[in-house]
């Protein structure tokens, strides 16, 4: 085995989307510890939530806080530290950013204004639930979270219902029951589904099989945490 390759500093004037653990803190990599240890910034969902991970590096780094409702107003002037020559480690509260988390509006930014972009990738939750349910992972299609409301949920449910490849969701423990129901009543009760909780944590969970007997166990202790859902494709049989 060849030697580890020695990690680079950052380069001024760059954007480092960095993805951080999901929960076991033993999956981030050595690459997006140096970035949160050197890079000039670090722009995060929530200071209080990311503090845990850089006190975990030894990273003193200073942060600045760009969620949802702050990102539109925070990225010129992120942009604006960019071309300054500052180099910026972006990171969500858990997983890689952009993919259902803040992110999108900076990346953008960036592109617009030149500025360089490079990932450093990792865990993802989406990607981890889908190699390990068993369903196919020829091609799938992400839908993130989906609407609140039960008719919207169902009208995405009802135009992939005959789709031809995985289908990947992300859900609250608040509406996991109602989306179960939802997937029930659109593609019926023996579409082959996973629903992984709590994934690379204590009690992390996999209830597979179709779609009525997941929902039955949806109880208890199985309704707490973060879901992420998996769908078979509508010709699929396990």
């Amino acid at each position: 085995m060849s030697d580890a390759p020695v990690l680079q500093p950052p380069q001024g004037g760059t954007l480092y989307v960095v993805a951080t653990p999901i929960g076991h803190l033993g999956d981030l990599s050595p690459r997006a510890a140096h970035m949160l240890r050197t890079c000039d910034i670090v722009a995060c969902e929530d200071t209080r939530v990311t503090r845990t991970l850089m006190t975990h590096v030894g990273s003193q780094r200073p942060m600045v806080a760009s969620h949802d409702y702050s990102e539109e107003a925070k990225a010129s002037q992120l942009v604006d530290k960019l071309r300054a020559g500052q180099s910026i480690a972006l990171v969500c509260d858990a997983g890689t950013p952009n993919v259902s988390d803040p992110g999108f509006r900076l990346v953008r930014a960036c592109r617009r204004a030149g500025v360089g972009v490079v990932p450093v990738p990792g865990p993802s939750a989406a990607l981890a639930a889908l190699c390990a349910s068993g369903l196919p992972t020829n091609g799938f299609l992400f839908g993130g979270f989906l609407p609140p409301k039960s008719a919207a949920r169902q009208k995405f449910l009802t135009r992939y219902k005959d789709f031809e490849y995985t289908i990947v969701l992300y859900e609250s423990c608040h509406r996991i029951e109602k989306l179960a129901d939802d997937i029930i009543a659109v593609l019926g009760p023996q579409r082959p589904i996973a629903m992984a909780r709590e994934l690379t944590k204590k009690f992390e969970t996999f209830l597979i099989g179709p779609a009525a007997e997941v929902r039955a166990r949806l109880t208890g202790d199985q309704l707490r945490g973060e879901f992420t859902v998996v769908i078979a494709p509508h010709d699929f049989e396990p």
